[in-house]
């Protein structure tokens, strides 16, 4: 693991704020031990939840999304740190790892131009670079039977989660994905609208269930090879749930579970599915942070729910006195799954 900046004692001790009469997650989390090999602690520490970062953009630019997507991991672990050590949340379940070196490839993105087809495709040759790192990295930690949260850079790293997961899990694995984008485009180069459409055409990813597609913003190609594909790959939009009111909430969340449910599945979580989130592709129509939580809740309950990717958000691109707004909605998503899961 080379190419991961493990996370510090003195860095969570930075980001804490310290109370009289308070305890907060920063100060009990896990950091594991300089001098101590990283696969070797996970297998033997009883902390069953492994938080890794991921702050880059190359994938949402390749895919001609806004860059932000790398300043999420930031503003979230400053929000994790400070959240609440009490009787409903426990921060000694988490293990901080750290987060993705991945300075050299957001260096040599900056200097491409992704509406150039040539510079594109440089982008897509640097995404496959974070692909490795990715899945590489996921394998370890679920390996070592534990479950990976991964926070932030683009939906591209969909596939590295898919892919460490299923060779962790010897096997293929299934996902559900909250997300008003299939992000099962045609296999045209890595980017952050195909990580799934990749790892099925490779093998690793078995049943997929999107949730909540947007009709206005999916294409009738991807309409059409899903529909090839429609034993596997399943969907219901947020237009007939929410708008036209033609299928239920709850009865929904029940129905993607039922479609994966039988294999170890991840769950990702694209924030621009959400109304105002400062993210690549923001909306102004969605679902509310409440369901959002109620899905998490929901689908980390299932034994075999193997982990939780939270994607796309980007504070640089929202309002700068309350850019911290994101990471505190992220906390609340990682304890709303961590509570789920814990309740199996």
């Amino acid at each position: 693991m080379e190419n991961l900046i493990r996370f510090k004692q003195s860095d969570l001790s930075k980001i804490t704020s310290f109370r009289n009469g308070e305890v907060k997650f920063g100060e009990k989390m896990v950091i594991i031990p300089k001098d101590v090999d990283v696969f070797d602690f996970l297998k033997q520490n009883d902390s069953k939840y492994v938080l890794l970062g991921i702050p880059e953009d190359i994938g949402v630019r390749a895919n001609l999304g806004r860059a932000g997507t790398n300043s999420a991991w930031e503003s979230a672990i400053k929000s994790i740190a400070n959240i609440q050590h009490n009787k409903y949340n426990k921060g000694g379940k988490i293990i901080v790892l750290g987060h993705l070196n991945v300075e050299k490839l957001m260096n040599d993105a900056s200097t491409l131009d992704e509406n150039n087809p040539d510079d594109r495709k440089q982008l897509f040759k640097l995404v496959e670079q974070i692909d490795k790192e990715v899945s590489h990295i996921i394998y370890h930690i679920v390996k070592a039977d534990k479950i990976p949260i991964i926070i932030g850079g683009g939906h591209n790293n969909a596939y590295g989660n898919i892919k460490g997961t299923a060779l962790g899990k010897g096997k293929a694995i299934n996902a559900v994905n909250f997300d008003a984008h299939s992000d099962f485009r045609i296999l045209e180069g890595r980017h952050s609208g195909n990580g799934f459409s990749y790892a099925f055409e490779e093998g690793f990813l078995k049943n997929y269930f999107i949730f909540g597609l947007h009709e206005s913003y999916t294409s009738k190609n991807v309409l059409d090879i899903i529909k090839t594909k429609d034993e596997k790959v399943k969907f219901n939009t947020y237009d007939e749930i929410k708008i036209r009111e033609e299928k239920d909430f709850k009865i929904e969340i029940t129905n993607a579970l039922n479609h994966i449910k039988s294999d170890p599945f991840g769950i990702e979580i694209d924030l621009d599915s959400i109304p105002n989130i400062p993210s690549s592709a923001m909306t102004l129509t969605g679902f509310s942070v409440e369901e959002l939580r109620q899905f998490i809740y929901q689908c980390s309950k299932h034994k075999n729910a193997s982990y939780l990717h939270i994607c796309e958000g980007a504070p640089s691109l929202g309002d700068e006195k309350n850019n911290h707004l994101l990471g505190k909605l992220i906390g609340h998503l990682i304890t709303d799954f961590i509570k789920g899961n814990t309740s199996i």
